[in-house]
């Protein structure tokens, strides 16, 4: 591929998963505004302790939308569009699977979730209607994000990301109409997060039923390696959103014993924000992973060192870019979310914001690593990673500097795991591209 045609495509679809993964993100984040003004702390805490659970539901239906259509690029990209079929009706099946789990969880056990989590009396009630609430919409969060992933890869990414976008944007909207003049609160804000999806896919319609569509459901029961396959492929997306969660239960756990539901609350405006930041690189990755999942299939190895190149030069700007503006704004963000004006808790979020927020330089590397890997058909680096990142060295981190520093210690915890995991990470780079210059092949792991 000429360097001009892979600028032009890394710009195209980069930008529009850039624009549609911060849109995406943004469910959250007018949830965490809107019940900061109309519940305060109380409603703020509850909200941060029912998130972690939101970031499994979200992970699940990446990992399948990433796998599965990381998989139909390769197919399709070597004239193998049956196969590609197969793998869209083994994602779907798969997503069906997961979404019958969760609606369970949300019919039977959201109170012993609440109290996992960590809830106490006086935040129980709240966590356990939005828990509810949003395990009950799963179905939708998981179909929303496969067909987004399929029909980016199908062509059409600015589809993709227009579907995001009405979905954000509803979820503002439906958010302040439902917390403040419908009353509802946190029921409303969870109900308007899961009626977002629904609007999602009624934009993604526009492709699905149009003629230009290259995927469609097989008849006929799927090979099961083709599930091993969309698993394996989607793996990394999964333990990257279960990490965020898990990070956060983790936290919450910790500051409650430091700081009680303040410490919580102030921790809610970080990790909210932080679910932003993720998704910038996140849709950096999504955008190139079509790119590199062609170029592989074509064996065309400059155009992968050309997409990774781009990738680059933009994660480092864009981490310089967010660092900077957290460093020079967080205060007044910190008053944003701070509605009762609590000194404690404008004191603990200002500190954590600049702390919390050097993890930029670092996160994105193993984000867009893991998406390198696994989109030229070599998942173990990126499963690798991502449990290193998710679960091996953040959680032994967290605990330990908490112990040694206090609340300042949990803020650097993140930063600290993620750099290390980032030398790992780069380290598998090296490796990889060492055996394609040495002669191996695009197909030599």
């Amino acid at each position: 591929m000429e360097y001009r045609s892979c600028l032009t495509n890394y710009i195209k679809y980069t930008t529009l998963n850039v624009l549609g993964m911060i849109g995406l993100s943004c469910y959250i984040l007018a949830d965490t505004f809107f019940v900061s003004k109309g519940l305060g702390a109380q409603g703020l805490a509850a909200l941060n302790l029912a998130i972690p659970f939101y970031s499994f539901i979200h992970g699940s239906g990446l990992m399948l939308g990433m796998g599965g259509a990381t998989r139909y690029s390769i197919a399709t990209s070597q004239g193998r569009h049956q196969e590609g079929n197969l793998f869209f009706t083994n994602t779907l099946w798969i997503g069906l699977g997961l979404a019958c789990v969760f609606l369970c969880c949300g019919l039977f056990f959201t109170g012993p979730m609440a109290r996992l989590a960590g809830a106490n009396e006086d935040i129980f009630q709240m966590t356990q209607t939005y828990l509810r609430v949003i395990l009950l919409f799963s179905p939708m969060f998981i179909l929303n994000d496969i067909l987004i992933a399929f029909v980016r890869n199908d062509g059409q990414p600015r589809i993709a990301m227009l579907a995001m976008l009405a979905g954000s944007l509803s979820n503002i909207f439906l958010d302040y109409l439902l917390i403040f003049p419908f009353q509802l609160g946190i029921f409303g804000a969870a109900f308007a997060t899961g009626l977002a999806p629904v609007i999602s896919m009624g934009v993604l319609s526009t492709h699905l039923l149009g003629s230009r569509r290259g995927f469609s459901v097989k008849t006929g029961k799927p090979p099961l390696k083709n599930s091993s396959k969309v698993l394996a492929a989607g793996f990394p997306s999964l333990v990257t959103e279960v990490s965020s969660g898990l990070v956060i239960m983790i936290f919450n756990l910790i500051l409650l014993g430091l700081e009680g539901n303040v410490g919580v609350a102030a921790y809610g405006v970080i990790a909210n924000l932080s679910l932003v930041v993720v998704a910038i690189f996140t849709g950096i990755a999504q955008g190139i992973q079509p790119l590199l999942s062609q170029a592989y299939g074509r064996q065309d190895l400059q155009g992968i060192q050309w997409t990774m190149k781009f990738a680059a030069v933009s994660i480092l700007l864009l981490s310089i870019l967010i660092y900077g503006a957290v460093w020079m704004g967080a205060e007044p963000v910190a008053a944003v979310f701070n509605s009762e004006g609590n000194p404690q808790m404008q004191q603990i979020a200002v500190e954590g914001l600049r702390l919390y927020f050097i993890a930029a330089f670092f996160v994105s590397v193993n984000i867009i690593l893991s998406v390198f890997f696994t989109s030229t058909e070599n998942p173990l680096p990126a499963h690798i990673v991502s449990i290193l990142r998710g679960f091996v060295v953040i959680v032994p981190m967290a605990f330990f500097l908490s112990w040694i520093l206090g609340v300042r210690g949990v803020w650097l915890a993140f930063p600290l795991t993620e750099l290390l995991v980032a030398l790992v990470s780069i380290g598998f780079l090296i490796q990889r591209t060492r055996v394609w210059n040495q002669g191996g092949g695009l197909t030599s792991k």
